[in-house]
């Protein structure tokens, strides 16, 4: 089972993944590295991510390399959170659960309301919204009144 860990701390500039495996020569080619850059002006982000085969190869890594200095950084290396969701999930482990999400809001208030007062039989069960209420209360008296004139 391959293990990611995460490179930090390291310079916004032009870095290139061969400038990394120059950096990480000693720890053989057992590991992969990815740099993390933006889409639009191709810089790196300030991280990358190495891949090693074994924990124990994570933890000599991390070891070794954690706090190195490099381009006048101190780098920082730690194993990587397992990724909720993502376009690149083929080595992802299929025991990770992804991120409960949240219910989206419905953006149609005036249907939601019409499918709740339609869907009781009477006022019993109806509980209006409490933002509401007083000016609720309001609009039945003038009913009540209106009404009872009108008879």
């Amino acid at each position: 089972m391959s293990i990611r860990l995460y490179v930090g701390n390291l310079p916004k500039e032009n870095i290139e993944r061969q400038t990394l495996e120059e950096l990480f020569i000693d720890a053989g080619e057992t590991i992969s590295i990815k740099v993390i850059k933006e889409r639009k002006t191709g810089k790196c982000r300030g991280f990358a991510f190495v891949t090693v085969l074994t924990d124990e190869l994570a933890d000599a890594f991390i070891e070794k390399y954690n706090g190195q200095s490099f381009m006048e950084n101190p780098l920082k290396i730690e194993k990587a959170l397992p990724r909720a969701k993502g376009k690149d999930s083929s080595d992802e482990s299929t025991d990770i659960k992804p991120a409960p999400t949240r219910a989206k809001k419905s953006t149609n208030k005036k249907r939601d309301n019409r499918t709740q007062i339609s869907g009781n039989s009477g006022n019993e069960g109806f509980q209006p919204d409490p933002r509401w209420a007083d000016q609720l209360a309001q609009l039945k008296q003038i009913l009540a009144t209106s009404s009872s004139s009108k008879n």
